[in-house]
């Protein structure tokens, strides 16, 4: 080592020599660009250094200091923006003069003339391009040993571009890895790491290990490994079927394992709650598959991921929460809890006998904020393809509109005058059942029900009130209304009115009131199925006329009423 011989003769002992390490800030071609650079970083930071490399490149560099604090440094100054996102660690080894403070060693050491004899020895450095070559960067890399080589496949494991053995074998899977890290980063991907690629990916590996805390914990529980941040989150209580990790030291993070018995349907059932949270936004990507489901959820506020999936009779994921001004930072942890979390063994957290809707409210929705709706109404579907007619009431002033809470829906058509609003879904349905409209006389007196969500989204399901029909007309004779003596509930606006044979009369509306006068408990008024029916004509939706005679059985009516009725909910 000539180098390590030249500084013996000047002072310095090799065991200090290998104790530094230094973060490389930026390398440049040429020795003036670099003296540039290491000028203008010189304002700024007052231990700056500059080394021309092994490469023939001139690197600018902060340091010295101990390895561990190397690491918190990058990680520091890249956190506040200060230096380029690609800076690294390095431990020097490629140092060969220094060229920068100008005179740094004489200055330090008051020589002024190197033994000639060992100077003699000094290597001649020839100045490489400005890139490696894919041959050049492949002569370079077979100079790496076993460990440098895993070292590499290490880091691309850990940013979630490989999956395979750590072995130090560099076999397609590698050379894939490597291509598919060059294009992420914005280098041509050739599948061969240059040596500075190599340098910058290890580098920023390491960092954030010591940036972040990053620890491989195992819940033997809960059946999960995952790598978490300790250095941001902390455990914080296990609550079946989640384990909890809150954050820590103000990190604004907050990481949620799952993990319970379950099929398909505690998959369905765990996604359907996930959406009723306030740190899952509405906006996002979402994806859902029977055997997983993922989430990319995101607004001004909060952003979050969750994924789950089921599997050997266990549903298992997690969920992570942080402050969309934390993206930066995001970015290099959400890829290392994705590519390490993994389902393990056959033993999953049990959540007793509590059914899975209430164990995640009184699991996962302990300490949140639930999303709730402005308000939720009732509507039906009137046709095979899911339209969904409800009140005006239900859809005023929403930022979306949803059906059973689930499906997004848009609105076609609102009528203030009548009441009557329109509604289609953005993704296809299949109702059980759909209304068929009245179209002859109904004897006054008769017997009714009102099919609604009579106290909103508190139930799972709708109900049936119970009264009857009373007038053909409103108060005042107005046309296109029909008053009932019903005990309904302002959930139940929206709802369908059936008589005893299974056929819509119209659809209740919002409790009235006249002028100053409240109306007495139990009167209320529908839209008529011909008022319905023309609203649904002017969009094109074809209606179907009711053709049964016969009076409807109370299963068959229960069946017909709950099977069209839907809640529908308004959101900010």
């Amino acid at each position: 080592m000539v180098l390590l011989a030249l500084l013996a003769v000047l002072g310095f002992s090799a065991a200090a020599m290998a104790q530094d390490a230094w973060v490389q800030v930026e390398a440049q071609p040429s020795l003036a660009e670099a003296e540039g650079r290491a000028r203008d970083y010189a304002t700024e930071f007052p231990n700056v250094a500059g080394y021309q490399l092994s490469s023939g490149w001139y690197a600018i560099v902060l340091g010295p200091y101990a390895p561990e604090a190397a690491a918190g440094t990058l990680a520091d100054l890249r956190s506040y923006g200060a230096i380029p996102r690609d800076s690294f660690v390095t431990d020097g080894g490629t140092h060969r003069q220094q060229f920068w403070p100008v005179g740094a060693i004489a200055g330090q050491l008051d020589v002024t003339v190197v033994d000639p004899a060992v100077a003699a020895e000094a290597p001649v450095i020839e100045v490489m391009p400005a890139e490696e070559s894919p041959r050049e960067a492949k002569a370079s890399e077979a100079e790496l040993d076993a460990d440098g080589r895993k070292a590499l496949q290490t880091a691309m494991a850990w940013y979630g571009f490989y999956e395979g053995g750590i072995d130090g074998a560099f076999g397609p899977g590698t050379r894939n890895a490597m291509a598919a890290w060059q294009e992420a980063n914005g280098f041509e991907p050739t599948g061969v790491l240059t040596t500075k690629q190599r340098a910058s990916l290890v580098g920023n590996y390491q960092a954030d290990q010591a940036e972040f805390g990053f620890v491989s914990v195992s819940e033997p529980e809960a059946g999960i490994e995952i790598t978490l941040p300790l250095a941001l989150v902390q455990f914080d209580h296990y609550e079946p079927p989640f384990v909890h990790y809150n954050e820590k030291a103000g990190s604004g993070l907050k990481v949620i394992l799952i993990s319970e018995p379950g099929n398909q349907d505690s998959l369905s059932g765990l996604y359907d709650i996930l959406q009723t949270l306030e740190v899952v936004p509405a906006e996002g990507e979402r994806s859902k598959s029977e055997k997983n489901f993922t989430i990319n959820a995101a607004s001004s506020k909060v952003q979050s991921y969750a994924y789950a999936e089921v599997k050997d009779g266990m549903v298992k994921g997690y969920l992570v929460v942080w402050n969309p001004a934390d993206a930066e930072r995001m970015s290099r942890i959400l890829p290392a809890l994705k590519s390490s979390f993994r389902g393990v063994g056959d033993k999953a957290l049990d959540p007793g006998l509590v059914p899975m809707d209430e164990a995640t409210r009184s699991g996962l929705l302990a300490g949140m904020e639930v999303k709730l709706p402005k308000l939720s109404r009732s509507g039906f579907f009137v046709d095979a393809a899911g339209t969904v007619v409800t009140t005006v009431e239900a859809v005023g002033q929403c930022g979306r509109v949803t059906i059973d809470h689930a499906t997004e829906a848009r609105l076609v058509a609102q009528d203030q005058a009548t009441g009557v609003a329109i509604l289609q879904p953005t993704t296809p349905l299949a109702p059980q059942a759909f209304a068929r409209f009245a179209g002859g006389a109904v004897r006054l007196g008769s017997e009714i029900a009102v099919s609604g969500y009579s106290y909103e989204d508190k139930l799972p399901a709708p109900v049936l009130t119970f009264g009857t029909l009373e007038e053909e007309k409103g108060l005042n004779g107005e046309a296109g209304l029909s008053r009932l003596a019903a005990p309904v509930l302002a959930g139940d606006a929206g709802g369908p009115i059936l008589d005893s044979t299974g056929a819509v009369l119209g659809m209740l509306l919002p409790p009235a009131v006249k002028g100053a006068k409240l109306l007495p408990d139990g009167v209320a008024f529908a839209a008529q199925a011909g008022v319905i029916g023309q609203a649904l004509a002017a969009v094109g939706v074809v209606f179907s006329p009711a053709t049964a005679t016969d009076l409807a059985t109370p299963d068959a009516l229960n069946a017909a009423a709950l099977g069209m009725t839907v809640l529908v909910s308004c959101w900010e």
